[in-house]
């Protein structure tokens, strides 16, 4: 529509042009012409801006339906995610919803668990402190122990090891007695120094515990001077020489090697050998590789054995053979002079018979003689 306006007021122009060529010379007619060309140009540019704005209002309602549409389809897409997300975050918040819930059960019930094995414990330790208080119950617990160990590393009682057994021309019982492959014998005893130590890690006031410590110091010290008057070296029962004083808890052996090394090398010098559970447990390792070299080694002595036995059997088992070989071949040389030398003879015997024979044959008269 504009373009058609926009030629039309072109054609109009042109046509003035055109007319003021022709008819030049003529004022008056370009005068009307020009009166009749502005008349005709306010009557033209009303309609020129009506179709203007309208052109401009359709172009604009067009791209504005097509922006609305465009727009819309936008929304939509936009509402479709947003629908899409909602729907996921709702399954995402019932699933974490769910896992919260079983997340709190599962605590709860963790929470109750560890309450009962904390009351559990508390009643144990408890029970445990009242043992270890009692001098009787701590010497069975730490017996207890040692015998635990002792079956954990393949000991047999009554085979590879003894309790409470009384030695020979001693009335001193060693806790155990354990035998070497060789049936030499190892005493143990197992002692338990606890309560002046316990005292000393339940007080904050420095002096109590340096009273303690000392304390401690003696009761140790009296565990060993009770094992070294036992007879617990005691060659007449053919005994190694040296103890083992075992002490059941790791802590208290750790503390007496780390804070009382007078203590224990005073100990190694009267042949008391301080040992906890880890290092008994290699002891009792070592004991036990001793029995399987003493196993090879008297499999390989026996092996020996047997070799010489082999040996002399074997010699024995020449000479007779050789003497078959020597009747062999005696019989041998009988056999081919008698089937040789003898049998030649015979056979040679045998023509001589049988020529003789002949020769008499030929010699006797027949009828036709006569």
């Amino acid at each position: 529509m504009i373009e058609t306006i926009i030629a039309l007021v072109a054609g109009i122009f042109i046509g003035v042009g055109i007319v003021f060529l022709v008819k030049g010379n003529k004022k008056r007619e370009s005068e009307e012409i020009t009166q009749n060309l502005e008349n005709n140009l306010r009557q033209l540019i009303p309609m020129m801006q009506k179709d203007l704005n309208e052109n401009i209002m359709a172009l604009a309602k067009e791209k504005l339906e097509s922006e609305t549409k465009q727009n819309k389809l936008d929304l939509e897409n936009k509402r479709s995610e947003i629908t899409r997300i909602v729907k996921e975050l709702e399954k995402y918040l019932k699933t974490s919803e769910k896992e919260r819930i079983d997340t709190m059960s599962s605590l709860k019930n963790a929470v109750e668990e560890s309450r009962k094995i904390t009351k559990e414990l508390s009643v144990n330790t408890e029970g445990l402190k009242k043992v270890l208080s009692n001098n009787q119950l701590r010497g069975q617990f730490g017996e207890q122990v040692a015998d635990d160990l002792l079956k954990m590393a393949g000991f047999v009682l009554n085979v590879d090891y003894y309790f409470n057994k009384e030695q020979k021309g001693s009335s001193t019982r060693p806790d155990f007695t354990i035998l070497l492959p060789d049936k030499t014998k190892i005493n143990v005893d197992s002692k338990f120094p606890y309560n002046n130590l316990q005292k000393m890690t339940e007080t904050d006031d420095k002096e109590m515990k340096k009273k303690y410590q000392k304390d401690f110091e003696r009761d140790v010290k009296e565990k060993i001077k009770q094992v070294t008057t036992r007879d617990y070296i005691n060659p007449e029962d053919k005994t190694v020489d040296f103890v083992i004083l075992f002490i059941p808890n790791e802590m208290i052996f750790s503390y007496i090697y780390d804070k009382m090394p007078d203590i224990w090398q005073e100990a190694l010098v009267k042949k008391v050998v301080f040992a906890g559970p880890f290092s008994f447990t290699a002891i009792l390792r070592m004991i036990k590789q001793a029995y399987e070299n003493f196993r090879v080694q008297q499999n390989i002595q026996d092996i020996v054995g047997h070799i010489k036995a082999f040996e002399k059997e074997f010699g024995k088992f020449s000479e007779a053979f050789f003497k078959i070989g020597d009747r062999i071949d005696s019989l041998d040389r009988q056999y081919k002079e008698v089937s040789n030398t003898r049998f030649n003879q015979l056979t040679r015997r045998v023509d001589k018979v049988r020529l003789e024979g002949s020769l008499e044959q030929e010699e006797e008269p027949t009828l036709l003689d006569v």
